[in-house]
């Protein structure tokens, strides 16, 4: 059931196309930004003795995406290194998880998270690992849901490839992740309840939510919950790392 658990992941990275797509993100594109300015500050946080991690993190925590890959290219051309290698070499940890994965563009992103959790990043790749992987309906059924990123479609497709039981229980579970702030509110306290903390799912839903719908995400966390996500994240992670978290975060409700 991993592979269907990655899957619906996967479909639920899609944005809400109804509405602008900053309207209830937590990270928007920077005022008064200069790329150059940006880059010289992060050579010197780089080669800072210890590494000046506030810095970086100040800076690519409240940059929009396409602000990050400007950044990225100033710094490229400022020192001919890319900036993804030297701030892999000057970090560590969770912290690095989500700094290179705040500047990679949303698909890269998508697909980097893909190839970690299923070995494969074309779609061609994808059916085949799940032929050999699985048979029967269940291997029809994952076929057809590699084929379409749309939960609407994915319905069809669930309606024509199983029936009985297995199609009651997919069903119902694409209904449920079709309110996806819901879904990712759910799988953010998933990560952080209990002993210790899934840092890996936390990751992957911050960054790649915090310019779509991170202020929905959190509205409906808090609503389930009784306590805002900034408030779990404080309580669950330390350091830089956490300073990150809460900057894509947004803010305390």
């Amino acid at each position: 059931m991993s592979t269907v658990h990655e899957i619906l992941s996967k479909l639920t990275l899609e944005g809400d196309h109804a509405v602008p797509p900053s309207a209830y993100a937590t990270v928007r594109a920077y005022g008064n930004f200069d790329a150059d300015r940006d880059a010289a500050a992060l050579e010197t946080a780089i080669k800072t003795k210890g590494v000046d991690e506030v810095t970086i993190v100040n800076i690519l925590t409240n940059r929009s995406n396409e602000q990050r890959q400007d950044i990225a290219f100033a710094y490229q051309r400022r020192t001919k290194k890319e900036l993804a290698a030297a701030l892999k070499s000057a970090l560590s940890g969770h912290l690095e998880t989500v700094i290179l994965g705040l500047l990679k563009t949303p698909p890269q992103y998508d697909a980097s998270e893909l190839k970690a959790s299923m070995k494969v990043v074309y779609k061609t790749e994808l059916e085949k690992d799940i032929i050999s992987d699985t048979s029967g309906d269940f291997r029809k059924l994952m076929v057809a849901l590699a084929k379409s990123y749309s939960p609407y479609d994915m319905l069809e497709s669930i309606k024509k490839e199983v029936k009985g039981d297995l199609e009651n229980a997919f069903i119902n579970l694409v209904q449920c992740i079709q309110n996806k702030q819901l879904y990712f509110a759910d799988r953010l306290y998933d990560s952080m309840k209990g002993k210790g903390t899934r840092d890996k799912i936390l990751i992957r839903i911050m960054v790649s939510r915090s310019e779509v719908d991170m202020l929905k995400i959190k509205s409906e966390f808090k609503r389930k919950y009784g306590k805002s996500l900034y408030y779990f994240i404080q309580q669950d992670t330390k350091g830089d790392y956490q300073r990150a978290l809460l900057n894509l975060c947004g803010g305390e409700d």
